[in-house]
């Protein structure tokens, strides 16, 4: 596997220019070494489904690890003339020292829950910002989109074929990276597979079919070539009156005598449910009963629902534009918002307030515990707690919602779960980045703690993040200091 280079990519200067002109007004105020705690969190769920995943955290770690200046960085801010030499001087000497916690990649995660928590000089957690959501948005779109699609294909293999639509070489690099965390089996990007050791996949396109005198030819070519990884793609010309017929005269007449099966074939037009029944029974007639359906053609939950429906006979699926561009819903929306301050020692409470609710943060510096049903092992809540903040399980617990506070409810029987890990102490990684196929088994994992009910494509069940009574105080407390 080749790894990332984050040293040889200097990407610190990814950033909106107003982190810069607060960095240099902390600087210039006097408040440069002023403590502060963001949280990354997002507000509302894509597709409105039911929870999202949580990716794109590993990139994030290397990019903290080597953020810094260089000399070039420093000329273009000189050249603009809006910073002070001392500020310059700053970065250009930059040394990364905050304190990270976040949610391990793989989690399902929920609206208005710190999902990152920075807490560092105000100047450097503000720094991070743009790269923060940038990195985090897009693979937690991406993994939130493949998690859907490979649930709405029932156990099937879903490939990710997107690397030709996606906005950009990274958003196909690390697209195929969360497609992989929230459930694909592979990926067209073989850069992906080099770099992250996602399965890299792939056959032929039309392009080899026309590329020959005929069909036949063209199968018979390629599977002398490849007998011990045949798949066909049998839709060039007319899939059941041509392809299908050759494709089967190829697996008897090369694969088979070789000492070989065939893997499959594949379609990428027509009636998808129609031709894979008919396809099935030529298969199935012909003795390949072995023999994998891989369907394409701009696929989605929504279309491959729709092909059980119709009893369609599909082994696999590969999905291109609609999964690596989460077509339905290309924004995931996450924030990062300062939640407190320290002064004098102590923690001062910073709230943003809003004429949307929904856009009313919460302050304080916080952690975030999964409360589980002992009895089968499920998600109940996720509660969100002042940092110190520990629950005794031995103890009843009341939850309640922080918008409809008289919805109530006494936990007992239950376990928590701190979701929060440290990532960097002062700058210093303390994390072990998991292999990323150990992602993908946790991500399942954790996705099999979640009811049914949330997992509904339409109208899903709606999962509570609570507030603690303290945190809620405070809260409170603050909204009604708010000048009227």
């Amino acid at each position: 596997m080749k790894a990332e280079n984050f040293a040889a990519r200097n990407l610190s200067m990814l950033m909106d220019f107003y982190e810069l002109t607060m960095a240099n007004g902390y600087f210039e105020s006097g408040e440069k070494d002023t403590i502060a705690v963001f949280d990354m969190f997002f507000r509302n769920i894509p597709d409105r489904g039911g929870f999202a995943i949580f990716a794109g955290l590993e990139q994030l770690i290397g990019y903290m690890q080597n953020l810094r200046f260089d000399e070039e960085d420093i000329a273009y801010l000189r050249g603009r003339g809006m910073f002070s030499e001392e500020f310059l001087q700053y970065l250009a000497n930059f040394q990364f020292s905050c304190d990270v916690w976040a949610v391990p990649e793989g989690t399902p995660v929920f609206p208005n829950e710190p999902l990152v928590v920075v807490r560092g000089p105000v100047i450097q957690a503000q720094l991070l910002e743009t790269m923060l959501l940038l990195t985090l948005n897009h693979q937690s779109l991406i993994a939130t989109k493949a998690n859907r699609i490979a649930r709405a294909a029932r156990g099937r293999a879903v490939m990710e074929f997107g690397s030709r639509r996606a906005q950009g070489f990274d958003g196909a690099i690390y697209g195929a990276r969360a497609a992989f965390i929230g459930g694909c089996s592979s990926t067209a990007c073989t850069i992906s597979d080099m770099l992250f050791g996602v399965p890299a996949v792939g056959t032929m396109a039309h392009s080899w079919v026309l590329t020959f005198d005929s069909e036949y030819e063209a199968f018979k070519t390629y599977a002398e070539i490849y007998p011990g990884n045949c798949t066909l793609l049998v839709d060039t010309y007319n899939v059941l009156k041509s392809g299908m017929p050759n494709a089967i005269r190829v697996f008897d007449e090369v694969v088979v005598p070789k000492g070989f099966r065939p893997k499959g074939v594949r379609i990428d037009s027509g009636d998808i449910a129609y031709l894979s029944k008919r396809m099935r029974k030529m298969l199935d007639d012909a003795g390949y009963q072995d023999v994998a359906i891989v369907a394409s053609n701009s696929l989605d939950e929504y279309i491959i629902n729709e092909l059980w429906d119709q009893g369609a006979q599909v082994d696999q699926f590969g999905v291109g534009e609609s999964l690596i561009t989460s077509r339905s819903n290309p924004v995931f929306g996450g924030v990062y918002k300062i939640a407190a301050t320290v002064k004098n020692g102590e923690y001062e409470a910073k709230i943003k307030v809003s004429e949307s609710i929904e856009k009313i943060t919460t302050p304080c510096f916080k952690t975030l515990y999964r409360l589980y049903e002992k009895d089968t092992g499920k998600a109940i809540a996720d509660y969100v707690a002042l940092f110190d903040e520990e629950i005794d399980e031995s103890q009843p617990l009341t939850i309640f919602d922080p918008i409809a506070t008289w919805k109530k409810q006494e936990l007992t029987g239950y376990t928590a779960q701190k979701l929060l890990c440290p990532i960097f102490e002062q700058g210093r990684l303390v994390y072990q980045c998991p292999e990323l196929r150990q992602v993908q088994d946790y991500c399942r994992q954790q996705v099999d703690t979640l009811w049914d009910e949330m997992k509904r494509f339409e109208f899903p069940h709606r999962y509570y993040v609570d507030l603690s009574d303290r945190l809620w105080t405070v809260k409170r407390e603050l909204l009604d200091q708010v000048p009227q």
